[in-house]
């Protein structure tokens, strides 16, 4: 796998951000008593974050995964593999390939709805809080990427047009 330069700048900006929010999110815990990730007060601010300043990363984020998804499920199509999910979850001789493939083509987008996420708690909450970043980012990029592949996907015979897409899978992914 190799990281291109725009990522390891993502990367170092996104580790920044999360490590200035820890004494915030370390103080706030010990006011509370509890770790936010796991409070109540979490759930109590997802509607907080669908209306607050970083409301548009809501619309923004799952529209690029949409296209990443869909993207992602018609190359698979092309080239003969299954869809990404069925292939992680059924096959144990693609599940390492198809892993590595995905993070190299969506490693910016993860990184980005975690930078976004821990920028957005700062506006709306005032603390930013490193585990709940660490989670919302990814969760919201991940499963619309994912479904998204699995939807568009449909068998393309190598050399063919998509006017003429066979119903059946490839033999060579079908469990027996």
């Amino acid at each position: 796998m190799t990281l291109r330069r725009s990522t390891l700048v993502l990367a170092g900006i996104t580790l920044v951000v999360l490590v200035l929010s820890v004494p915030g999110a370390l103080r706030e815990a010990l006011e509370r008593g509890e770790i936010y990730l796991f409070s109540r007060a979490f759930l109590e601010d997802i509607p907080r974050r669908l209306t607050g300043p970083g409301r548009f990363r809501f619309i923004l984020q799952p529209l690029t995964a949409i296209v990443l998804g869909i993207r992602s499920g018609l190359a698979d199509a092309r080239a003969g593999r299954p869809p990404y999910l069925y292939g992680v979850l059924f096959h144990p001789d693609l599940r390492r390939q198809l892993m590595t493939s995905t993070l190299e083509s969506v490693a910016n987008l993860l990184l980005l709805g975690i930078l976004l996420d821990a920028v957005a708690q700062w506006l709306i909450l005032g603390v930013s809080h490193a585990g709940a970043a660490l989670v919302v980012g990814p969760v919201l990029i991940a499963w619309r990427i994912s479904c998204c592949s699995a939807f568009s996907w449909t068998p393309w015979p190598s050399g063919s047009s998509s006017a003429s897409r066979t119903p059946a899978p490839p033999s060579s992914w079908v469990r027996r």
